[in-house]
């Protein structure tokens, strides 16, 4: 299984941004991610966008890598606090106020789903629907038969002495 990560640091935006549209994309499969980058309004989403992409071509150039982009998901995204910038705002009557101008450094590891053995192809209906799972029970039992009927709970002995 391969695995690859890619690191952007000292991105000009808050780790908690930053965070926020990381959550959308972790877990997904990378094209799906992409998508969803893409479309997203969130300024981030593009430094995000170029981290994830470049994490793609480090699996890519992979020893081992089996060539199917499609295949990879992923798997962690994080963004940590980086250095914060601090400036200084005039304030009324001689006073100063502080602007803290956060940066964040974004991870993002994206790795390889292992190759189901023996599984069918994506385009066929899997053997658990051609098998009946998540049908009714009257479906479940077929043609001109009568489902199977629940019991009925007895009612309890009341204890009173």
């Amino acid at each position: 299984m391969i695995e690859a990560r890619a690191t952007a640091r000292y991105v000009r935006t808050s780790a908690q941004k930053a965070g926020l549209v990381l959550d959308l994309i972790r877990g997904r499969d990378v094209n799906q991610a992409l998508a969803t980058l893409q479309f997203s309004r969130k300024i981030v989403a593009r430094a995000i966008e170029k981290v994830l992409r470049s994490a793609i071509a480090n699996a890519q150039q992979k020893e081992g890598f089996g060539g199917d982009v499609d295949r990879l998901y992923v798997a962690a995204c994080y963004a940590g606090q980086g250095p914060s910038l601090k400036r200084i705002r005039p304030a009324p009557m001689g006073r100063a106020f502080r602007i803290v101008k956060r940066t964040a450094h974004l991870s993002v590891q994206v790795a390889e789903r292992p190759a189901p053995i023996g599984a069918p192809s994506p385009g066929r209906r899997g053997a658990a629907k051609a098998a009946g799972a998540g049908k009714t029970a009257a479906k479940a039992a077929g043609p001109g038969r009568a489902a199977p009927k629940k019991r009925q709970a007895e009612p309890k002995a009341s204890a009173k002495a």
